[in-house]
């Protein structure tokens, strides 16, 4: 089943950030990172399922609390691959950086405004 855009940029971007997630812990793992590219597989994953979710929430409060879960998810990201890059032990690429970054700053975003 192909990815359908949802014109949701948080959707969206977080959908496609994961898929990259997946592809560079692949690379990890083959390098034999198994732990770490673990840990970066599933808060980096997590970040679009909570998502997601969150678009069938039933209240405010609900949609706030998934919107939630999904940036702890995006912190905790973001500290693998620092955690990476510091120790060197593979190139983490500017964009991938980059990405998480902006998921970050769009979820507190939203988390605010809502």
């Amino acid at each position: 089943m192909a990815y359908v855009p949802r014109n949701n940029a948080i959707v969206d971007k977080s959908f496609h950030f994961a898929c990259e997630i997946v592809i560079y812990t692949q690379q990890l793992k083959a390098k034999g990172f198994y732990e770490i590219g673990s840990q970066l597989l599933k808060s980096g994953t997590s970040i679009g399922a909570n998502v997601r979710e969150s678009q069938r929430a039933v209240s405010t409060k609900d949609f706030k609390n998934k919107l939630s879960i999904a940036l702890k998810e995006a912190e905790e990201t973001q500290y693998w691959l620092q955690i990476i890059e510091h120790t060197e032990i593979a190139e983490v690429s500017k964009a991938l950086s980059e990405n998480c970054e902006e998921l970050i700053k769009l979820l507190v975003s939203i988390i605010k405004n809502s």
